[in-house]
């Protein structure tokens, strides 16, 4: 009898809770590890490397066995290090990290690949995104809305790459949208659109009116009435009481800083954005302050960094979390199926809790249930 981790999985929707039982077992749990072990991802890829041998270390099975192998975020380079896995007798991979090396992975239908991406479109079937995706985040902004009653929400893109993640995000999660616009992320195209979008010129044009008025009037008070109005930058009510930003770093800070400039104020309309992993330098930004957005749990987050720069005297990526949920994720399956039958164990309807938070499980797909921060006084609150 071996001293093992036991991972309770309550199915139909369930939870699945971690503790310790003794469980037997004989075969080993072989699980293939596809990640950036050279080129300029190498630092995430070793990072998820001792993330998965911590887990493996938490779960204390000497059957578990982890065979790493070398995406250098290339599509080839991938399926060959795919294809030496399946020569191995290995069903189930940890990986790739990245959209672009799942290219050619639909030639191995004999794996199961838990890859990293937080991308749902055009997937290979053998292929299911761990990641924290669109609509999961999506479900978690439609949760707060509906909490506070929120009637009018805008939503702004940026044209990139993942705008049609978005899209299908907002989409899958039924989210009530007011209107939709995407925008150009070079700033100088930028604040005209945010202009039009916030009819920032006409609210302009009205302030300067309403004054022009009261200088003509014969109003009591008309003096202190001018000096009131010439403090404002606009007049007129905006046709929205929320804006859902999908942008990150400093391109979401240019979008802030242009609904500031067109007197879009936070204290107002409340400023959401997605996922932004606890950016410190959104604490920094009084000006955009309450800011709301989805991420995982943090407190979780925060045990898992300790522990991982305990163990490596370093801090972990985001992206080391998850591979070390998914680890143990596997490990659970492994011990109710084969993992031959892995992809049938997906489509059925589960759940599992892990350090990230709560996975559900349906139909080859993985969303993440998610708590909802606020940043204000250069303070992180959880909201729930």
């Amino acid at each position: 009898m071996i001293k093992l981790l036991k991972i309770l999985f309550i199915l139909k929707c369930g939870v699945f809770l971690l503790f310790f039982q003794t469980v037997s077992a004989s075969e080993k749990i072989k699980i293939g590890l596809l990640v950036p072990m050279t080129g300029s991802n190498k630092d995430i890829g070793q990072s998820i490397i001792k993330a998965v041998s911590l887990a493996v270390k938490d779960i204390d099975n000497n059957l578990i066995e982890i065979y790493p192998k070398d995406t250098a975020s290339r599509p080839n380079q991938t399926l060959k290090s795919a294809f030496e896995l399946k020569q191995m007798g290995i069903k189930v991979v940890i990986g790739p990290v990245f959209y672009e090396s799942l290219t050619y992975l639909d030639e191995m239908k004999d794996l199961t690949f838990l890859s990293l991406t937080n991308k749902n479109l055009d997937l290979p079937k053998n292929v299911i995104s761990a990641g924290i995706n669109s609509t999961s985040q999506f479900n978690t902004i439609k949760k707060f809305l509906e909490k506070k009653d929120v009637k009018k929400t805008i939503f702004l893109t940026p044209i990139r790459e993942y705008e049609f993640e978005i899209k299908k995000g907002m989409k899958d999660s039924k989210i009530k949208i007011f209107k939709e616009y995407n925008y150009n992320t070079d700033p100088t195209i930028l604040t005209k659109q945010i202009e039009e979008i916030t009819k920032y010129k006409i609210r302009k044009q009205n302030l300067e009116d309403e004054i022009t008025r009261i200088k003509n009037s014969n109003e009591v008070n008309k003096e202190k009435k001018i000096k009131r109005l010439e403090k404002r930058y606009t007049i007129g009510n905006l046709n929205f009481d929320a804006v859902v930003i999908a942008d990150f770093d400093e391109s979401l800070k240019s979008v802030t800083t242009s609904l500031l400039y067109t007197d879009v104020q936070p204290k107002n309309k409340y400023f959401i954005t997605l996922n932004q992993w606890f950016d410190e330098s959104l604490l920094k930004e009084n000006g955009i302050q309450p800011i709301y957005y989805p991420s995982i749990n943090k407190e979780n987050f925060d045990n898992y960094k300790i522990k991982y720069f305990n163990a490596f005297n370093e801090n972990p990526s985001h992206l080391s979390l998850l591979s070390y949920d998914l680890l143990g994720l596997i490990y659970y399956l492994s011990l109710k199926s084969d993992l031959t039958n892995l992809s049938r164990l997906f489509k059925k309807q589960n759940s599992f809790k892990g350090k990230i938070g709560i996975f559900d499980i349906k139909d080859n797909k993985i969303n993440h249930r998610l708590n909802f921060y606020k940043v204000e006084d250069k303070k992180l609150t959880k909201i729930f």
